[in-house]
């Protein structure tokens, strides 16, 4: 069996990665000054710092790789979901459980050892691996309602 998606699968996957791609606009849109307090910043230096590297890189590039990072997701666990037997049939529920197992084995243990050996608060970790939740939680229900 190939993991290549059909044609109808990858709007699906680039509609699943969109959500949640807008949901980590809302959610550190919600967070940003939290999220900044936890990097043991002011908003004030936050914003010199984002000035100063104006000309060094584009402002939209992290924007953009967000956007490619939940597209690649989105075709990893539609593989995952849909080759490995582990749930079933592509369900939400199925979907969802997926995303958090992803998200537990990979992501929120990637950025708490990345985020405790650079001496990172805590809060930090918190609000980055909700976000993940959240992103892979959206692309499993996406993919499991509609990518089957």
């Amino acid at each position: 069996m190939s993991m290549l998606p059909t044609t109808m699968n990858f709007f699906i996957m680039l509609g699943a990665a969109v959500c949640a791609w807008l949901f980590g606009a809302m959610y550190y849109g919600t967070l940003g000054k939290a999220w900044v307090a936890a990097q043991g910043s002011t908003m004030e230096e936050f914003k010199a710092k984002q000035a100063d590297n104006v000309g060094k890189i584009s402002a939209q590039i992290p924007f953009v790789l967000a956007l490619i990072a939940e597209l690649i997701m989105a075709y990893v666990l539609y593989g995952l979901m849909k080759h490995v037997a582990h749930t079933g049939p592509l369900t939400v529920w199925n979907g969802l459980i997926s995303g958090a197992f992803i998200w537990l084995g990979f992501i929120l243990t990637s950025i708490a050892v990345n985020n405790a050996f650079t001496g990172r608060k805590v809060m930090l970790t918190v609000i980055d691996a909700g976000h993940w939740l959240g992103v892979t939680l959206i692309i499993g229900a996406i993919l499991g309602a509609f990518a089957s």
